[in-house]
Parts: C-alpha cells; sequence; structure tokens
C-alpha cells in the first residue's frame, strides 16, 4: 500500500480528526526527541513557576501529586506525519495548575522547561484550552522514560513537540520567543490543521 492510499484510507476513517498530511500510526507510538534520556529523581524532582507571576512557586512531587487528578482522551499529532489517537490520560489539567499561579496581566506566552535541557514555548491561550494536562499516566501505564517519565505536558491540538517530555517548569512571559526546535526552524506555534510545521 502506498503512503498515498494509506492517507487516504486513513482518512476515510478518522476524517476531520486527521490533519492534512498525517497518517495514523496504529497501536505505535515513535521515540523521538533530542538528546539522552534524562535521569530524573522523584525525591529531587522539582516543579518551578516563575517570570511574570505574582509570586514564584515551587511544587515537590507529592505536592504536585496532591492536586487534583483528571482522566480523559484525546488524540495526537507529530510533525513527522504520524498521528496516534484515543489516548488515554492521567494527570493534573493546565487549568488547576494555575489555580496556584497568578500571572502578571501582561503574561501571554510561556516557556516550559524540561529535564535535559529541552524548552518549547507555548502561548497561554493554547494552555487554556480544553484537555491540556501535564500527564504521567499513558493508557492505564505509567509514562514510560522515552515518552517523558515522570510528567509530560500535553497539548493536543498543536503538533506534538509542544507536548514536552520530562517538565520540570514554567515561565511566564510578555511575548513569545522561540523554544529549541523553534529556534532551528520549526513553526513558532505548530497548528496540524493549518500545517504550521516549519517556519
Amino acid at each position: 500500500m502506498s503512503i498515498f492510499t494509506r492517507r487516504h484510507a486513513d482518512r476515510e476513517k478518522w476524517g476531520e480528526r486527521l490533519p492534512p498530511g498525517q497518517k495514523d500510526t496504529g497501536d505505535g507510538w515513535p521515540v523521538l526527541h533530542y538528546g539522552g534520556i534524562p535521569k530524573v529523581d522523584l525525591d529531587s524532582w522539582r516543579f518551578e513557576v516563575g517570570g511574570l507571576v505574582e509570586e514564584p512557586i515551587v511544587f515537590t512531587w507529592e505536592q504536585f501529586m496532591a492536586l487534583p487528578q483528571t482522566r480523559l482522551t484525546s488524540d495526537i499529532h507529530c510533525v513527522t506525519a504520524w498521528s496516534k489517537f484515543d489516548n488515554d490520560w492521567e494527570g493534573v489539567l493546565f487549568k488547576d495548575v494555575l489555580q496556584h499561579i497568578k500571572p502578571k496581566d501582561g503574561a501571554r506566552d510561556v516557556m516550559v522547561h524540561c529535564y535535559g535541557g529541552y524548552t518549547t514555548n507555548v502561548p497561554l491561550m493554547d494552555l487554556l484550552q480544553e484537555g491540556v494536562i501535564f500527564a504521567h499516566t499513558h493508557n492505564g501505564q505509567p509514562l514510560a522514560k522515552e515518552h517523558g517519565w515522570p510528567l509530560r505536558l500535553v497539548v493536543p491540538h498543536l503538533y506534538f513537540w509542544k507536548s514536552a517530555k520530562w517538565v520540570r517548569g514554567l515561565v511566564f512571559m510578555e511575548q513569545e520567543k522561540p523554544g529549541f526546535w523553534e529556534m532551528y526552524g520549526y513553526h513558532i506555534r505548530g497548528d496540524p490543521w493549518n500545517e504550521e510545521r516549519y517556519s
């Protein structure tokens, strides 16, 4: 089956849930990231929030896990043209984390920081969308290390490089700045339905 025939079949199956240029990866979940997998110790794990906020805040793992836990299902779409449907996540909604943060009036963008040095920028308006979650569990199992254990951000309506692995904190900003892949030519926002793959 050619890639064009496969994509047509995927479009027939998934309809508008499949963004342009994507194909269904089925049960597979490709592993893609820059650099090695960081070593993370839950005893020393911290989630730090700073930048344009009234007061910086730091969560330990125990404190973060004490926040309201949510289960939800979403599709994910990678810039490398694969999509994975009906993923079950468990974790803490961005909106529930935000209940403990007081962004200043000028805060419009957020830089997501990760163990291992990775960063990605996400507009605050995108983080406030339904289904945005800091996930620790996927399909009933703790995230595998290669998929971001112990915590990854999931922003299902943007390309999956925005769903940063090994998250360790957020910096609220007045205006957008490029994160890691954005500095190397990836689109500043990354909307799959508009094929915002590269700048």
